[in-house]
């Protein structure tokens, strides 16, 4: 196999892990042991990849080998009791699940949010105008609204509505258990035949679990009561993804349970609400400390969309360096900091001359690729211009050019921020690898940006002064954030306020068809 810390019998690399922030450990391995190396919990091999041409290889090139999960006893089996499409392992009942999930997103289904998208981005705007202090949670709320609104058909309105405390907090939980290491009965499944009385963890872990399944269900009635006020009064709701599944599953046997129907519409919300916010959140952070970027973003949205109006989705081939500005997001701080949930190996297999067995459990550090100095030079520095398509084809030429001359195209290369070319179209992996990779991603990409262009049209986002920002200190967990920090967000002109104002009412005109959580 890779090679890697060596194990100690029967615990492998358990007391070696670190206990906050592995993904910085491992990056620190992959430059002592190579680009794809192994650690042992208990007697279980994981292969970790640095590298995206690696990546690439294995997880997309080969993903019928690497596309299953490994067993994830804690949250798996003991919390979800296998109902979510996150954690089935490659086979019928991931395929059902992952089919009824993309009734939602497909290209015609993306093209119908995109108005909803639009109003939610405006509604933010102005919210932000009236409370910029609050704009962590003002991010919450608009992620949050889209995802319901493409779930379930109804909009939030406030954080408070309880219907999305219980999201974040079911969320937060889940994510807390999917560490390396964290649980014993990861290595020793037997564990989770304990009696509760003598595994409190597991206890606690079964109440989290049932709590979560009767949120889910109850949101599934709620669509129900609405097709069924639809039909009695005549009233017209808009569509959603449970809509849709409900109607089906009327026409056609759909083999799922009531409980693990319920997982499907909202398992959108860990595609697209929580982490799509953490995003947002980095991309503040990235600009309060990077304040080229911001000048640049406000020079073509002045140059392209004026002072009349702010931008849509219309404007999006126009505005290339918003667009890379979202992918230097996604690049510079990854939420799915350890490339989301591990797959797992179904067949032996070998890969430059390392043998890789059946069952081998498989994380993509994201970090460490989306960081790796040998694709972006400078990596922690935030420059989009990275992602500009003027400058991604500059790097494809160079990097065809004649070996003889790679020292000079090494040197004009790091000038502009270029390193190797990334195998993937969208050059990076923030949205994982192939039959795995983030069902929610188009739909996460369209929220980002046209919530930054609105944004950055609309406001200067700047730091406060005096205050030091460490782009380094982020939150625990497979999925990241910035931890709390404060700027300044100030309109840019009356003009500006005037035009956020007007939008507001077009936005709620558009909006009104999705009845709040709560009403």
């Amino acid at each position: 196999m890779p090679p890697g810390p060596t194990p100690l019998p029967f615990f492998g690399n358990k007391f070696q892990l670190a206990n906050s922030q592995p993904w910085l450990q491992f990056e620190q391995w992959s430059k002592i042991y190579g680009p794809i190396f192994t650690i042992w919990i208990g007697r279980k091999p994981t292969v970790v990849i640095s590298d995206p041409v690696i990546a690439v290889e294995l997880l997309e090139k080969r993903s019928t080998k690497y596309s299953s999960r490994p067993r994830m006893v804690a949250m798996g089996e003991i919390l979800w009791d296998g109902a979510s499409v996150l954690v089935q392992p490659y086979g019928k009942e991931w395929s059902i699940r992952r089919k009824l999930l993309h009734q939602a997103l497909t290209p015609k289904a993306l093209r119908l949010y995109k108005p909803v998208q639009t109003a939610e981005a405006s509604r933010l705007c102005y919210q932000l105008l009236h409370s910029p202090r609050d704009w962590e949670k003002l991010l919450e709320r608009f992620t949050s609204s889209i995802v319901f609104s493409v779930s379930y058909g109804h909009r939030i309105d406030s954080l408070n509505a309880q219907v999305i405390h219980d999201r974040f907090r079911f969320m937060q939980y889940s994510a807390s258990l999917n560490v390396p290491g964290k649980y014993l009965v990861e290595s020793f499944p037997f564990l989770k035949y304990l009696p509760d009385v003598l595994a409190p963890w597991k206890a606690e872990i079964k109440e989290h679990g049932r709590a979560e399944a009767a949120a889910n269900m109850q949101l599934v009635n709620v669509v129900r009561s609405d097709l069924a006020r639809a039909k009695t009064q005549g009233a017209e709701i808009p569509d959603s993804l449970c809509k849709l599944l409900l109607e089906l599953r009327e026409k056609e046997d759909i083999p799922l349970s009531e409980r693990d129907f319920s997982f499907i519409p909202a398992s959108l919300f860990g595609a697209g609400s929580d982490t799509t916010a953490s995003t947002l959140c980095s991309a503040f952070l990235a600009l309060i400390t990077h304040p080229s970027a911001l000048i640049a973003a406000h020079a073509e949205l002045d140059s392209v969309i004026g002072p009349n109006r702010t931008p849509t989705f219309d404007d999006e081939k126009g505005l290339p360096y918003i667009r890379a500005l979202v992918k230097e997001v996604l690049r510079w701080r990854p939420v799915a900091v350890l490339g989301g949930t591990p797959h797992a190996s179904t067949e032996d297999d070998h890969y430059e001359g390392y043998y890789i067995p059946r069952g081998t459990t498989i994380l993509g550090n994201s970090w460490a690729i989306n960081l790796n100095p040998e694709y972006y030079p400078n990596p922690h520095h935030f420059n989009p211009t990275r992602f500009l398509d003027s400058n991604l084809a500059a790097k494809k030429s160079e990097f065809q050019a004649q070996a003889a001359e790679k020292h000079i195209l090494k040197q004009r290369g790091a000038e502009l921020g270029l390193g190797k070319p990334h195998p993937a179209k969208a050059g990076h992996s923030s949205f994982g690898w192939g039959r795995r990779i983030c069902p929610g991603a188009d739909l996460a990409a369209n929220s980002l940006f046209v919530a930054l262009a609105k944004m950055l049209w609309a406001f200067d986002i700047k730091p406060i002064e005096g205050r030091v920002y460490d782009t380094f200190k982020y939150t625990e967990g497979f999925n990241i954030r910035p931890q709390k920090f404060e700027c300044e967000i100030r309109v840019r002109s009356e003009r500006h306020r005037a035009v956020l104002e007007k939008e507001q009412e077009d936005a709620m005109r558009v909006l009104e068809r999705f009845t709040p959580f709560g009403e």
